[in-house]
């Protein structure tokens, strides 16, 4: 930005020349009868300014968009990475869709603001009192007359700003709402058309689209007869200058030459402000995108630390006491290495809660997880997530091959180990397979295996805590049975938690933990 505003500056120094050898050139061969050859120099010198001018408003145009494309691009990066680090707790209060918006749409528009409105709004400040301190040394009354004018102008750009802001921060509210409804209808499309319900929220859309393409015209509206009060005022502005400096000629009260160059400039008075009031509207959008951003920016981020935790393997992991505010109650449990615990307990007992603790992805009001006596809180987060394997009730796949999905956690595993998890899973799809978009084409069984198998590369590779939610659902009874044997060998010098509703996986653990609603956990099977 200061770039642009030094290049901007540079060019109204440019601009002050061209009408000072203008109002020259034109004096003398008017006034002086110089021919051609006479003014020559100044003919050239004028041509140079010309040239000078445009590779000026090239630079900063050039200037501009790497500036924009560079910091839209960082606060992407930034916004990602701080979704990221906050967890997926925070995001789970979040509608997908307006997030989603906001990382695509929603940065995309900040490029305008940052390459022409942050700059513009600098130049408005410094260019027009530079013109008018030439202008009132050139012929005071003329800097009068556009030292009264112009806070007209500039309040016609206040009262035009607070006007339009409200109108596009409405049409943010409704092209964010808009992006939640269509991709929640998306992802619900087969449920609705099951139930008879998918017209109803063709309706519900269409509503929404009507109200942003409502809000949008409103915006449109706005910046168009904005522009043309800007406009107006601004030619009125420099009408009167014109006017009094006409009346002023014809008596011989003002020389020729001033006369000129008050002309030529008192144009270039207003004019910033009019690329002002231009640039605000095509940048309203990206004002309100920032500060959304800045509202993520701002979430806390966990605490990071540099201790390293020991290893889970070696040593087992201990729970104490962890309670999550309506979530989990006050939870001790031991998961030694080499033993298989399952987690059982009714529905919103805090299972997948306790699990998301154990992650780090949240952290809990109250006790401890320690590993040799090191809190998980104290520790470096982000190093104990590469001691642990984890497989959700619902696991994301993504496009690509079966292996790539079994991959996500080890990228480096040979086609040999990517087989042997798999198998382990009791998986017997074909590696090669290719899902499309989050897995469409498997049942939940496969998909549910495929995710084991993620998991099992990553406990093969190292990982000492494996954590498993509700791993054999949707599995028949030969295939559960297989998942078992692989568990069983999995639970070998590593720890294994599993969540489970199954009565079979219950009694094949080595021991049972059940979570009751409201209250602390009990062991139900001794070990």
């Amino acid at each position: 930005m200061l770039a642009c505003v030094l290049l901007g500056l540079l060019s109204t120094a440019a601009v002050l020349a061209q009408a000072a050898l203008l109002a020259y050139t034109i004096t003398v061969v008017f006034l002086g009868g110089a021919d051609l050859a006479a003014v020559a120099d100044e003919l050239g010198l004028l041509a140079g300014v010309v040239v000078l001018r445009a590779g000026l408003a090239f630079v900063e145009e050039s200037t501009a968009a790497r500036a924009a494309v560079t910091v839209t691009s960082q606060l992407r990066s930034a916004l990602i990475r701080h979704s990221l680090a906050v967890g997926p707790a925070w995001r789970a209060g979040r509608r997908t869709g307006e997030l989603a918006q906001l990382a695509t749409r929603g940065v995309d528009a900040v490029e305008p603001y940052i390459a022409r409105y942050l700059p513009q709004l600098v130049l408005a400040c410094l260019v027009p009192p530079m013109v008018l301190v030439v202008i009132w040394a050139t012929d005071w009354v003329s800097g009068l007359v556009v030292l009264v004018t112009l806070p007209v102008v500039v309040v016609f750009l206040v009262l035009i700003g607070m006007a339009s802001r409200h109108r596009s921060q409405r049409q943010w509210r409704s092209l964010a709402r808009l992006s939640h409804h269509f991709l929640d209808v998306v992802d619900g499309l087969p449920t609705l058309r099951i139930f008879g319900r998918a017209s109803a929220q063709q309706r519900s859309i269409a509503a929404v689209t009507e109200e942003y393409r409502r809000t949008t015209m409103g915006v449109l509206r706005v910046a168009f007869l904005s522009s043309f009060v800007l406009e107006l005022a601004g030619s009125l502005a420099v009408a009167l200058v014109a006017v009094q400096i006409g009346l002023r000629l014809l008596y011989g009260d003002i020389p020729l030459e001033a006369g000129l160059l008050v002309l030529l400039l008192a144009p270039d008075v207003y004019l910033p402000l009019r690329r002002l009031g231009a640039a605000h509207h095509a940048a309203e959008e990206g004002g309100a995108a920032v500060a959304a951003v800045l509202d993520v920016l701002d979430e806390p981020v966990p605490p990071q630390t540099d201790q390293a935790m020991p290893e889970v393997a070696r040593h087992g992991l201990a729970v104490r006491g962890v309670a999550v505010a309506d979530r989990l109650s006050a939870v001790s449990l031991d998961v030694a290495p080499g033993e298989l615990v399952a987690l059982t307990g009714p529905s919103g007992a805090g299972k997948s809660t306790l699990l998301e603790v154990l992650l780090g992805f949240l952290r809990p009001d109250a006790g401890t997880v320690r590993v040799a006596g090191v809190d998980l809180g104290d520790a470096d987060v982000e190093a104990w997530r590469t001691q642990v394997a984890w497989a959700p009730q619902r696991a994301a796949l993504l496009a690509g091959t079966i292996a790539d999905n079994v991959r996500l956690g080890a990228p480096d595993a040979t086609d040999a180990e990517v087989a042997d998890a798999l198998e382990l899973a009791a998986c017997d799809l074909d590696p090669r397979t290719v899902l499309r978009e989050d897995g469409a084409g498997l049942s939940a069984g496969e998909r549910q295996r495929v995710a084991l198998a993620r998991a099992a590369l990553r406990a093969r590779r190292g990982a000492g805590l494996l954590l498993l939610d509700e791993p054999t659902a949707h599995l028949d009874g030969p295939t559960r049975l297989r998942v078992l044997a692989g568990l069983r060998e999995l639970t070998v010098a590593r720890c294994v938690l599993l969540v489970v509703h199954d009565p079979a996986l219950a009694d094949a653990a080595d021991r049972v933990v059940e979570l009751g609603v409201g209250s602390t956990a009990r062991e139900v099977v001794a070990p």
